[in-house]
């Protein structure tokens, strides 16, 4: 909010802060057998244990204290993990050992309280083309918070977490806190656009482009690395191993996929 006095509220502040992540990094593997083994090497890369050890350095970066933790790797493929988190500090002693830790035993009422403001999760999507060969991997993270605590802090982190070829990120502030003369805020600091929380080394990488809905507290930024090489995008293998024709169907497979992902629809052969 404009200004740098304090505003004195009534009560606690309850607007909701929302962060959403959709992270896809994209490659070739050649063979069916390829495809299988990235497939399993990103399960490996991005298993339930590191993707918790990434969402605790989130909690820690925003200044919020882990509730509780749920995690689990899938079959054949995929991971997903849930931390309630809250903005005030948990002691052992409030802590109920008899069942999952992070449930309060002298007031249990407030992990109900927190389970639709204050939680990080993470979902991952391996997949492939059935044809031709373009393998894609998708992280969805979502980092929603109340309070003075901001999902915004962890931007630049979770950015530099993952090898990232396409990035979708979603931010909006739902709700109203009240000042104590009454009056309703509907948001309590200054934005215009995602990318003003996005360093600045990050942002000459991507090409970048906002849909943002100020009257609702809406903020949409879309990027795409500006750089390609083909090395970067081949599972064990190499370009020298391909003929300039394969190497050139691949880029515009692997060009095409990133376009469509990007511009959310598909679209001709690049």
């Amino acid at each position: 909010m404009k200004g740098s006095k304090k505003i004195k509220l009534h009560g606690f502040n309850n607007l909701t802060k929302t962060l959403s992540f959709n992270i896809y990094d994209i490659c070739y593997a050649n063979s069916a057998e390829d495809r299988e083994r990235y497939i399993k090497y990103i399960d490996e890369q991005y298993n339930a244990e590191r993707l918790t050890d990434i969402l605790k350095h989130v909690t820690k970066t925003i200044g919020a204290q882990v509730l509780n933790i749920a995690k689990q790797d899938y079959e054949p493929q995929g991971a997903s993990v849930t931390i309630l988190i809250s903005e005030e500090e948990v002691y052992d002693e409030d802590l109920d050992p008899s069942c999952n830790k992070g449930i309060l035993k002298n007031n249990p009422q407030s992990v109900v309280g927190h389970l639709d403001k204050s939680h990080l999760t993470v979902h991952t999507y391996p997949e492939y083309h059935p044809d031709n060969g373009i393998s894609t991997f998708r992280v969805d993270i979502d980092v929603s918070t109340c309070g003075t605590i901001s999902p915004l802090k962890a931007l630049n982190y979770l950015i530099d977490s993952f090898d990232s070829d396409i990035i979708t990120i979603d931010y909006r502030v739902r709700g109203f806190t009240r000042k104590a003369s009454g009056q309703k805020i509907f948001i309590d600091h200054n934005i215009n656009s995602i990318q003003n929380f996005i360093a600045k080394k990050t942002l000459n990488k991507y090409k970048l482009i906002d849909v943002n809905v100020y009257q609702e507290n809406i903020f949409h930024t879309k990027m795409m690395l500006n750089e390609f090489d083909l090395a970067n995008y081949l599972f064990e293998a190499d370009p020298d191993d391909l003929t300039v024709k394969e190497q050139k169907s691949i880029i515009a497979n692997l060009k095409k996929e990133m376009k469509e992902i990007f511009y959310g629809r598909n679209i001709g052969r690049s």
